[in-house]
């Protein structure tokens, strides 16, 4: 089997809960200290061995672009002006523009999570399997979650879904949740998807998170599944995809990376709290918000 080498991010997405904050800026860039949440992917997607990442976005979009190209010279005379002590910062974002290739589609089709796929997969090569990946989750873990997934799929073949073990009543509500078989702890080979089933009727605790790696033979199922859609439908991943290759005998598996945290940063209150994990583990800053917030946490009465 092929290594995985090519990635594809969903990034087409307003934010409109992050209004209006994201009329001007897309979610994908919303600064986590001192990196967008977009580069934070691909940083993890690159130390896994992924060379040409794949942005699948839309016309609001273009600062994405203009964050992994080359620094324009406006930028670079302001930084050179102020001597060596900031030559890091030059050399940094020369890094960042050279770190893979790169390539932006706008995206067009019926609103939902697997029309990027259908815009991108004429840059997929009909021998090549690739990560699907939302713009908007970070999961930390160690080794990083893109390397344990294409680790698995290199193991067992297939697709692999990347997963949590849901455990609330609300997560039970909020997730599509696998059926099928454990092949061992934090494997399961799956057999059946059911959306948001709540915990009575829920097959598993494995429920569907952020990102996939994905044979090419998905690719085959893109003009059925765009054609099955009644006027106006959305068009998914798992029920316009996954489901009908389960129904043809393709194998999947839902992986639970080892030693890993998920990062909702679609969400407000999710966002705020990856940003003061990621702060507070920061090797400058942490020591001194961590006192700032113990002496806030000591009076909630102070006004901030």
């Amino acid at each position: 089997m092929r290594r995985p080498t090519k990635a594809v991010i969903a990034a087409a997405g307003f934010g409109t809960r992050f209004l209006p904050q994201t009329k001007a800026m897309p979610k994908e860039m919303l600064p986590i200290v001192d990196k967008p949440v977009i580069q934070y992917l691909v940083e993890d997607l690159v130390e896994a061995g992924i060379r040409d990442v794949i942005i699948v976005g839309s016309s609001n979009k273009r600062a994405i672009e203009d964050h992994f190209d080359i620094p324009n010279e406006d930028l670079l005379n302001n930084l050179r002006a102020g001597g060596p002590k900031k030559q890091h910062y030059i050399d940094e974002m020369h890094e960042l523009a050279d770190m893979a290739n790169f390539v932006y589609i706008r995206q067009k089709g019926p609103y939902g999570n697997a029309t990027p796929l259908a815009n991108a997969r004429h840059l997929i090569d009909d021998d090549e399997p690739f990560v699907y990946l939302f713009a908007d989750d970070i999961v930390v873990s160690k080794p990083n979650t893109f390397t344990q997934l294409i680790d698995r799929y290199m193991e067992l073949g297939g697709g692999i879904l990347n997963c949590i073990r849901v455990k609330t009543d609300k997560e039970y509500e909020s997730y599509g949740i696998f059926g099928g078989t454990e092949v061992r702890p934090g494997i399961l080979h799956v057999d059946s998807m059911i959306e948001k089933p709540g915990r009575e009727k829920a097959p598993s605790d494995y429920a569907h998170v952020s990102s996939f790696i994905f044979e090419p033979s998905i690719l085959n199922y893109i003009d059925r599944g765009m054609e099955a859609l009644q006027p106006g439908q959305e068009f998914y991943v798992s029920d316009g995809l996954i489901a009908p290759m389960l129904q043809d005998g393709y194998d999947f598996y839902g992986c639970t990376p080892e030693n890993s945290h998920r990062y909702d940063t679609g969400d407000k209150l999710e966002y705020l709290k990856t940003v003061f994990d990621f702060a507070l583990k920061h090797e400058d800053l942490g020591p001194e918000l961590q006192k700032f917030l113990a002496e806030r946490l000591k009076n909630t009465a102070s006004p901030l």
